[in-house]
């Protein structure tokens, strides 16, 4: 079968790969499974801790031997995994498995964007990911309400044909994905797999400590991910175990979360919209200001929703989050690749990114987890607010050397 155009595939799989909710999932954990505050950050913990462990290597994968065959093994795992939660119901086999998610995600982490940049071109991959962002939260949208309608008769069918659909993104993958951008070796240039994927990584590695703003967006992948982890694995909690939903009609709980959800991609479909119209005069410093400006909004939001007790506010809270969260992905993708000038390094560099929003989330989880056992959810949800203090600082330092790090830049050169 002939291949599809590269933007074409992207924007498919931003479309379909959105589609899939954590909003059912999280209501299943809690309400059927009755999965503990310290239960639900181990999930996340688990899956932080693969991450962190697999993140690099499965990007020097993708720098090594292809994109393409990275992102088929990843939207496989993750599917399979996401399945298989709706089939089991142990707290520890939950637990097993989302590392085993994390794992996979590895595996598309870095690779995704190092593909579409290369078959696209560095000048036109701004455009390609505001575009896909767009797709991205209409196909959520549509989820979400698919989701929603299954999750009101079966929580747990919901979830699994939530994994079904990603397994069915990967067999599409397999026929229809382009891979023009990418060019291995040739064969008499290639050493042991080994030792290219060692070269691979070391390269990878070598890039960002050049790479004074890089290393500065490590920092802040760091603070972004300690700070993650409560309000990702406890909001639905505790709105459901201490604030209580708003007492209009009877509707259940899955259509509330859904209705948040859907209300937040609404606005991220129209934000990015207004974003993609005034990228161009936006520049690489308004991009750190509009990360700066949503990331605060982010924090204040979350801290209001942690310490009100009242229904209302706890909903305009989590709403102004959530919608603050919607704009910072894609324009946080478009800042870092903007940094990579190496397309052999791309998927190394963007998974070593990654490695440090692991590499927080798995160090603030679990003693976010503890806290929320013993105080509360609305304690741990707080601290999680209070640690995105650190990213704020690290972006107005960023804004105000306009991306340069002259300390940095006087040190020696890093040897080869």
């Amino acid at each position: 079968m002939k291949r599809l155009p590269a933007t074409r595939v992207y924007y498919g799989l931003e479309f379909l790969l959105s589609m899939p909710t954590w909003v059912v999932i999280s209501i299943y954990l809690v309400r059927e499974l009755n999965l503990s505050p310290l239960e639900l950050i181990l999930m996340g913990t688990a899956m932080e801790a693969a991450v962190f462990l697999f993140e690099v290597p499965t990007g020097v994968v993708a720098d090594t031997y292809g994109r393409k065959l990275s992102l088929v093994i990843g939207f496989l795992g993750m599917g399979a995994a996401w399945l298989l939660v709706g089939v089991v119901s142990a707290p520890w086999a939950i637990i097993v498995l989302w590392a085993a998610w994390g794992l996979a995600y590895t595996f598309t982490s870095g690779a995704y964007q190092a593909w579409i940049t290369d078959e696209v071109g560095v000048e036109w991959v701004p455009e390609v990911f505001l575009r896909g962002a767009r797709l991205a939260y209409a196909g959520a949208l549509l989820g979400l309400a698919v989701s929603v309608l299954i999750g009101t008769q079966s929580l747990r069918a919901a979830v699994i044909a939530g994994g079904a659909l990603q397994i069915a993104c990967a067999v599409a993958c397999i026929v229809l994905m382009p891979e023009t951008g990418f060019r291995r070796r040739p064969v008499e240039e290639r050493a042991g797999a080994f030792t290219e994927l060692r070269a691979t990584a070391l390269a990878g590695t070598r890039f960002v400590r050049g790479r004074p703003l890089l290393l500065l967006l490590l920092g802040i992948s760091f603070f972004i991910g300690t700070a993650s982890e409560a309000f990702d694995r406890l909001k639905e909690a505790h709105f459901l175990r201490e604030i209580g939903l708003p007492a209009i009609g009877h509707l259940d709980a899955v259509v509330w979360f859904g209705g948040f959800a859907a209300v937040a991609m609404l606005f991220g479909f129209f934000a990015i919209g207004a974003l993609q119209r005034r990228f161009e005069r936006a520049g690489t410093g308004g991009i750190a200001r509009l990360l700066l400006a949503f990331t605060a909004t982010m924090a204040v939001a979350q801290l209001v929703f942690a310490l009100t007790g009242a229904a209302v506010v706890a909903v305009v809270g989590l709403l102004t989050a959530l919608l603050a969260r919607q704009v910072l992905s894609p324009l946080w993708d478009i800042w870092v690749n903007q940094q990579i000038t190496d397309s052999s390094v791309r998927a190394t560099v963007n998974s070593i990114t990654g490695q440090a929003d692991a590499v927080g989330q798995a160090a603030g989880g679990p003693v976010l987890g503890v806290v929320g056992n013993a105080f509360g959810t609305g304690a741990a949800l707080a601290g999680g607010a209070l640690l995105l203090t650190p990213a704020l600082a690290l972006y107005g330092r960023a804004i105000r050397h306009g991306g340069r790090e002259p300390e940095l830049e006087d040190l020696p050169a890093v040897a080869s």
